[in-house]
């Protein structure tokens, strides 16, 4: 078993040869199941075969039902758990891992990321050269959150974009699009997933960011507290700051 995703079961529905893999990873959100996948289906109609890959991540909830429900009917979801909880960051990785397609969009299992704002993105990325070192993700320009998570989360991004000099407005946003290859090649370690624009440059690559519309939860409670964000986003600073200046430099390759 891998070590990126300890003690993970999964079920897998036919073999869809996907374009596209949307990873969700949830915890303890039985009630927005149905719900977001509906509209990720929904979103995708029409495109080339997709794929829905559910990271549970060890939730103590109804969700491990909610989501075998959903895999009887919808040929498009497969489904991983954590026998118990990893953090998100564990989630999105495994689920990159499982996911079969060349290019990975990820969104959060709350429902506030709307997945309408999917083909935008995937748009974006399709025009774009050199796709494989190309980050797209999303910017809540309208954050429907209370008003000091958004205050906290403004702070945040100025001291983070200060000192990693990742050019982008909303690093927070679940919505990104990549390739599945670059984002394996990162360095992993949990909580990346708050520093992957600044991870993506130190590659080599760029970020492109897209306004995309962000909605109230309507169902279920957050699992990720104001101060615990608070308390791992300066260590994990420091060391993704590290990161970028002790990053190995190749040399463009010389003639024979």
């Amino acid at each position: 078993m891998n070590a990126d995703a300890p003690d993970t079961g999964s079920q897998s529905g036919p073999d869809l040869a996907p374009g596209v893999s949307v990873v969700v990873p949830v915890r303890n959100e039985a009630d927005n199941i149905a719900p977001l996948i509906a509209e990720i289906r929904a979103a995708l109609a029409g495109h080339a075969p997709f794929e829905i890959v559910y990271v549970d991540d060890g939730s103590n909830d109804a969700t491990p039902d909610a989501l075998k429900r959903e895999a009887e009917t919808c040929a498009e979801l497969h489904v991983c758990r954590h026998a118990v909880s990893a953090g998100q960051s564990a989630a999105i990785r495994t689920g990159v891992r499982h996911a079969r397609a060349p290019v990975i969009v990820t969104l959060d299992g709350d429902g506030q990321n709307d997945p309408a704002d999917i083909p935008a993105l995937l748009a974006a990325y399709a025009q774009a050269p050199d796709q494989s070192r190309l980050m797209i993700a999303g910017h809540r320009a309208d954050r429907r959150d209370p008003w000091l998570k958004r205050i906290s989360s403004r702070i945040a991004n100025a001291v983070r974009a200060g000192l990693l000099g990742d050019a982008t407005p909303d690093t927070g946003c679940g919505l990104k699009v990549f390739a599945r290859g670059t984002y394996l090649d990162l360095p992993a370690f949990d909580h990346m997933h708050r520093f992957l624009p600044a991870l993506m440059i130190r590659g080599g690559g760029r970020v492109v960011s897209v306004v995309v519309h962000h909605r109230p939860r309507e169902r279920g409670v957050s699992n990720y507290g104001l101060f615990d964000r608070l308390g791992v986003g300066i260590t994990d600073l420091f060391g993704v700051l590290w990161l970028k200046r002790r990053g190995l430099k190749t040399p463009p390759d010389s003639d024979a």
